[in-house]
């Protein structure tokens, strides 16, 4: 009965994705009709959310066609790719601090509110679930690599601002190259060297149910279309701050970074209900990792290529942020094993950080 119940709401949350599609013409539409920029951001962002869900699962398919080490490329290219143009056209705009705040919050969000909400959700079917120590750590220590990688550019700022105003750009660019080289070493390790430990949760057996022409041309017209409704979602921001009074900072944390990875939070907490938790924490913390080892430095290359370049100087309240929910999730993760109560504190964890950022100015 408990399967019935997990399968049925897997199906239920499928169909609540195709549905939410008529958001996207829908935003197209009322963009022309100079529609209130408020409701505008809205409607993008309910936009979005189904169209970063296809290209997820367009990827997925494309990898059992390719194998798993294309497969696992493809992943990385396309696993953030909605966060990934949100950016693009948010440095096109001049709203760095927008984009800075939107990686903080899909960090925070995915070790807080991704795996709490994971853990919650399974541990409502299973008393006790557990999962491999040896890979959760492995992706948990890449994730304190990358704050030490953030957290330098800060420090160096503070203990000597006379000269690092002149070479911050140099430096955040040093930086993020030996971020990117990190990063795709992960790949290696996770694809070749220790894929044992990556695979256990995934059926050996697993056959596409998209055809390869299918997946490839919903991944394109996805992409496209999330390209669309960034460029909408990003002109109506600053409308917003001035309508709401809300911080960029606040709604790069909160809203941006939710929006770019809801259809990754549903997904892992399906996957918890079924007791895949091995595969529940790949997605939140190998989304963490990569927005972090991935994202953020290329978007640092990337916005050379702008007005104002992108530095990987974080203020300190994200910075602080950032680190207790590190922290906090390598607690968690310990033990090799997690219950409804420790998914609760994360999510608690995760709203005190929210109402944080929505009071700080």
């Amino acid at each position: 009965m408990a399967e019935k119940t997990k399968k049925n709401g897997a199906d239920w949350l499928e169909s609540i994705f195709f549905y939410m599609l008529i958001f996207v013409p829908f935003a197209i539409i009322l963009n022309f009709l100079n529609f209130p920029a408020s409701s505008l951001f809205i409607i993008c962002a309910l936009g979005i959310i189904p169209l970063a869900k296809y290209i997820g699962r367009a990827t997925e398919e494309l990898s059992l066609y390719v194998g798993s080490g294309v497969g696992g490329l493809l992943n990385a290219t396309f696993g953030n790719a909605t966060e990934l143009i949100i950016a693009i056209f948010a440095l096109r705009a001049g709203l760095i601090e927008v984009v800075k705040a939107s990686i903080t919050g899909s960090i925070i969000g995915n070790i807080l509110l991704v795996t709490g909400a994971s853990m919650f959700a399974g541990g409502i079917y299973y008393k006790r679930q557990k999962f491999n120590l040896t890979s959760a750590m492995a992706g948990s220590s890449t994730l304190l690599l990358a704050l030490i990688a953030l957290i330098i550019p800060a420090i160096f700022l503070q203990t000597s601002p006379a000269s690092a105003s002149n070479i911050i750009e140099e430096l955040s660019i040093f930086v993020a190259v030996f971020m990117l080289i990190t990063y795709f070493a992960n790949l290696f390790f996770m694809l070749y060297t220790h894929k044992h430990l990556y695979t256990e949760e995934v059926g050996k057996n697993e056959k596409p149910l998209w055809s390869k022409k299918k997946s490839i041309v919903i991944l394109l017209l996805a992409t496209l279309f999330v390209s669309f409704l960034s460029e909408i979602l990003v002109s109506s921001i600053e409308p917003l701050v001035r309508t709401f009074g809300w911080s960029e900072l606040f709604i790069g944390v909160i809203f941006i970074a939710i929006i770019g990875n809801a259809a990754e939070h549903a997904s892992a907490m399906v996957m918890a209900m079924k007791n895949r938790m091995d595969l529940a924490l790949q997605i939140s913390f190998g989304s963490a990792t990569q927005m972090v080892m991935f994202v953020a430095p290329l978007l640092v290359l990337v916005s050379l290529f702008f007005s104002n370049p992108m530095s990987l100087v974080f203020n300190s309240f994200e910075l602080i942020a950032l680190v207790v929910s590190v922290i906090i999730g390598n607690f968690v993760l310990q033990d090799g094993e997690c219950n409804w109560l420790e998914g609760l504190q994360l999510l608690i964890a995760y709203a005190i950080l929210a109402v944080a950022f929505f009071f700080h100015g």
